[in-house]
């Protein structure tokens, strides 16, 4: 063409008059080329923009940059086609950068808010911001942000008990797919974005210990009955969904505890949906935390296989001696209480210090017969009973003599301890069923109101609610009734039966196993900040044992290497231990130099 052939002319004719280094073509023609297609696209970029929407100018700014390259390759020179592209990607591209991620309706960050139909725009606009990598950061930080001020709605929902903890979890699951489906979609599945995005959720979700908990609600819920009826595969998704959120966690210990609180209640209570499950997600855990994590949580799997073993040699032990009764011309059997026990190693269990309940005479019986036998298998053992643990079935006879009816009632230990004093008298105080049971306060509050809700009123109460009064009277309901033979009466939570000093009701129940301070968080439980201590001191033992003398911040790094798999201890947590190790003379300091640490053999 004419164009091109006038180009090629400026080409040949060499250098400029000017007598510099550069052609005719770069002086004379290149150099206006350039300022006016510069001055150009800063004029129509600015006119575009403030007339349509960010994804238009983003269709609009691919075509001029696709136009001016098949325009540099049919008529410019090779040299031409860089700095032409470099100018409208500086005018189109950098320049606006910003105002595309911010526009209200339109921008990136509006787009996220409906990805799953704005994809295409979404990675178009990744695409252009590509071609200048230092504008992609405005992209990686607004999914960022918007992945944290989401996450903190789903806090602050949380917080105020607007959602439970399995919803929280399940909003946490469900942002998790949305986001990364706009980073392997949107951001082609770039390395930096997927860092952030990590960040992102590592930010929200390790603001306290929420996380962790709800997290041990939803996996409990999971394992009660989540699963009931899904294929192994479906099983298997269910429970990698719950380690993706665990991966992001820091305070993985506050997690375990929680775990193995809602664990031990739901082997003891045989409430799990397959053992099979409650392994597999032991194993998952083993493989992103190592056998020390789990190791408590095997054992108690241990434990529960070698009750099972226990209970049927006793079994057998029983109906031996009632044969040998019936041999003698003897009855055993008669009024006795027969007992199931669980023997449970006391290191792999959550600890309770709770004193022990004053259980009925026939129990007391029942417990020194297993005693007798245990001990004779297992010399040099002792058994510790947990009465605030277990539960119970009870026969009992309602109506009069004319028309009884009897039902059988799953009740706690508790319970059963409670209503058993009713044998002897119809009417019970509160004051005297506590001092007959020994059973703590707040306890016996809890499990007397559920034996006095409106559908199992097995007692009544003298006062009307949900509260038990200081002086309240308990009578035995002759007139109960039930379609059912065998009744299960469940417990009421504890918030439902406490108030605080000025009489209202408390803020903290028994549900989650921790409470909300005044700011809202929520602190680590105090048998893990117990755990945590030791840890941390045993690992700068260790690590001092190995190196003899350390540097300040070369000890904490090392410390907090050592211990990032189950928790990230804070600066002064850390330095407190090293104060305490330095006061019980593990660990001394320099005389040169005060931030240099010496080991103490």
């Amino acid at each position: 063409s004419l164009l091109k052939s006038n180009l090629s002319m400026l080409l040949d004719l060499g250098q400029s008059s000017s007598g510099s280094s550069s052609n005719v073509y770069e002086s004379d023609f290149e150099s206006v080329f350039l300022g006016t297609t510069q001055e150009f696209y800063r004029l129509e970029s600015l006119e575009y923009l403030s007339r349509n929407t960010a994804s238009e100018y983003v269709k609009k700014a691919e075509n001029r940059l696709g136009e001016e390259h098949r325009r540099a390759t049919r008529y410019l020179s090779p040299t031409t086609e860089s700095p032409l592209t470099a100018i409208v990607e500086t005018e189109l591209v950098d320049r606006h950068a910003k105002t595309l991620v911010e526009m209200e309706h339109s921008g990136f960050a509006a787009l996220l808010k409906d990805s799953t139909h704005k994809m295409d725009d979404l990675r178009r606009m990744y695409d252009l911001f590509a071609r200048v990598p230092l504008t992609v950061d405005f992209l990686r930080n607004a999914l960022s942000e918007n992945v944290k001020a989401t996450g903190k709605i789903l806090v602050s929902d949380q917080e105020k008990g607007l959602a439970e903890p399995t919803a929280f979890v399940k909003g946490v699951l469900n942002m998790r797919k949305k986001y990364s489906e706009v980073v392997e979609g949107a951001f082609r599945s770039e390395k930096r974005c997927q860092k952030r995005l990590r960040e992102s959720f590592e930010d929200f979700l390790n603001a306290d210990s929420r996380a962790a908990s709800c997290l041990a609600v939803y996996v409990d819920e999971l394992l009660r009955g989540g699963l009931k009826g899904l294929s192994e595969a479906r099983v298997d998704e269910e429970l990698n969904k719950v380690i993706l959120i665990f991966r992001y966690l820091q305070d993985k210990d506050v997690f375990e505890s929680f775990y193995k609180q809602h664990l031990a209640k739901r082997l003891l209570n045989q409430r799990s949906v397959s053992e099979e499950a409650e392994r597999a997600m032991v194993s998952l855990l083993k493989a992103e935390c190592g056998y020390q994590f789990t190791s408590k949580l095997e054992g108690m799997f241990n434990d529960m296989r070698i009750s099972r073993d226990t209970r049927e040699s006793y079994r057998n032990f029983k109906l031996m001696q009632q044969q040998q009764a019936i041999v003698l011309g003897e009855s055993k059997s008669s009024g006795m209480v027969d007992i199931e026990v669980d023997v449970l190693t006391t290191g792999y269990w959550p600890s309770q210090a709770v004193p022990q309940c004053i259980l009925p005479d026939s129990v007391k019986s029942a417990i020194e017969r297993f005693n007798k036998f245990y001990l004779q298998k297992h010399t040099g053992r002792k058994l510790s009973w947990q009465t605030s643990t277990g539960s119970a079935e009870l026969r009992a006879t309602f109506g009069e003599e004319s028309k009884l009816r009897r039902h059988d009632f799953c009740v706690s230990t508790y319970q059963m301890c409670a209503l058993v004093l009713f044998n002897d008298s119809p009417t019970k105080t509160l004051a005297q069923i506590r001092e007959a049971t020994n059973i703590p306060d707040a306890e016996l509050r809890r499990h007397l109101i559920s034996l006095c809700t409106p559908k199992h009123r097995v007692l009544r109460k003298s006062s009307r609610g949900k509260i038990i009064a200081s002086d309240e009277t308990f009578t035995f309901n002759k007139d109960f009734t039930s379609k059912l033979k065998r009744v299960k009466i469940p417990l009421v939570s504890m918030k439902e039966t406490q108030r605080d000093s000025s009489g209202n009701l408390t803020k903290n129940g028994i549900g989650s196993g921790v409470g909300d301070l005044d700011n809202g968080m929520v602190p680590v439980p105090a048998s893990v900040e117990e755990d945590r201590r030791h840890a941390v001191e045993a690992a700068i033992v260790r690590i001092m044992k190995a190196r003899k003398s350390l540097h300040h911040n070369d000890l904490i790094a090392e410390v907090s290497k050592q211990l990032s798999v189950r928790f990230v201890p804070p600066l002064q947590f850390v330095k407190k231990r090293i104060e305490s190790l330095i006061e019980r003379e593990y660990v001394e300091r320099s005389g040169n130099d005060r931030r240099l640490y010496m080991y103490v053999a």
